[in-house]
């Protein structure tokens, strides 16, 4: 008999890993209530220690950057509609339509 895989929400994770930075039960302590291995635990305590500089990393300049390729993406789109307008218009008169 197979069993499915029970999934977390990211939400879930955190509260469980939030517990286990209180330290006020120990990590075996916690698998048991939520019914998980304790090393699944520890690795979701590992990550979330490691991942934790992320959260103060200013990524404006990220941002800034995807902006202005996203705005030059549009320009160029816009600017082979026109082309092609202007190419239909050019077809159009030129085949007496």
């Amino acid at each position: 008999m197979m069993t499915s895989r029970r999934k977390f929400t990211p939400e879930e994770k955190a509260h469980i890993v939030l517990e286990i930075l209180k330290e006020e039960k120990s990590v075996s302590q916690l698998a048991s209530e939520h019914g998980i291995h304790a090393n699944v635990l520890n690795r979701w305590k590992s990550e979330a220690v490691q991942n934790l500089a992320q959260l103060f990393v200013d990524d404006r300049k990220g941002i800034t950057k995807m902006k202005k390729d996203y705005e030059q993406k549009i320009d160029a789109l816009y600017a082979e509609v026109g082309r092609l307008t202007s190419q239909l218009s050019w077809l159009k008169k030129k085949s007496g339509l």
